[in-house]
């Protein structure tokens, strides 16, 4: 069990990339954000192994998030944003922890609910639906990608009142809404080739997909919203209570 604690197998000997891996960790610790790596040939000479052994370690570590791509050039990476999973903005949850939030629209439609988005909504199938499609940034940096969808005809005025660069739920605080619950759902997913080109991530990147449906005090769905987050720039965090027997 030891063994296996510390990466090792219960038989046989870490694979040689694993090495290195741990090697070049090391290396990030010493390194401020945003410094560039040594290239793959160094580390090779370093390590006494292969430029595709270090290709493959430093691969690995870019998924983790220690590392990222900046340019032509391998940079190490600042850390992870941590989301708690509450009941709050994207806003919010940056501001706390001192980084600067930003939003660019992307999409704002009317469209017509499907059943599955009807029932979310508890809306009549067809019934028209404000889609808001807004890229994530923390501090100029693209982190996700944002689809929120809201009844039109409660919501009336969002086309024309609110600013998509700023935090919906403020403006829905301005209406008199309160938000009291919500089901959200995690799950890792690989981002579409759409996806990918607005994010500006790469392809075979896990990325952390959330989809949750809030509701009011009264207990009616304000909205439904798709998060599609980076997995090599975020992490969420959850405050758990036990289940009284």
């Amino acid at each position: 069990m030891a063994a296996a604690r510390a990466g090792v197998p219960e038989r046989g000997e870490l694979p040689k990339y694993f090495q290195v891996k741990q090697k070049i960790d090391a290396v990030l610790d010493e390194l401020g954000q945003g410094t560039p790596l040594p290239t793959e040939r160094e580390f090779a000479e370093r390590f006494g192994v292969s430029r595709m052994t270090v290709r493959q370690a430093i691969r690995e570590l870019r998924l983790e998030g220690r590392v990222q791509r900046s340019g032509r050039s391998t940079v190490a990476a600042g850390p992870k944003l941590v989301q708690p999973l509450i009941l709050a903005s994207y806003t919010e949850g940056l501001r706390r922890q001192g980084r600067r939030p930003g939003r660019e629209l992307v999409v704002f439609e009317q469209l017509a609910a499907d059943e599955a988005l009807a029932a979310g909504l508890r809306v009549e199938p067809g019934a028209p639906v404000f889609h808001l499609e807004r890229l994530l940034f923390a501090d100029d940096e693209r982190v996700g990608l944002e689809s929120t969808y809201l009844s039109a005809a409660r919501f009336p005025a969002l086309a024309t009142d609110f600013d998509p660069r700023t935090s919906l739920y403020a403006y829905l605080r301005g209406l008199g809404v309160v938000l009291a619950d919500a089901d959200e759902r995690i799950e890792t997913v690989l981002a579409s080739p759409r996806e990918v080109q607005l994010v500006g991530t790469s392809p075979a990147l896990p990325m952390l997909l959330l989809n949750r449906v809030t509701r009011d005090r009264d207990g009616l769905p304000v909205e439904h919203v798709r998060s599609l987050y980076r997995g090599d720039r975020f992490s969420f965090t959850a405050h758990l209570t036990a289940e009284e027997s």
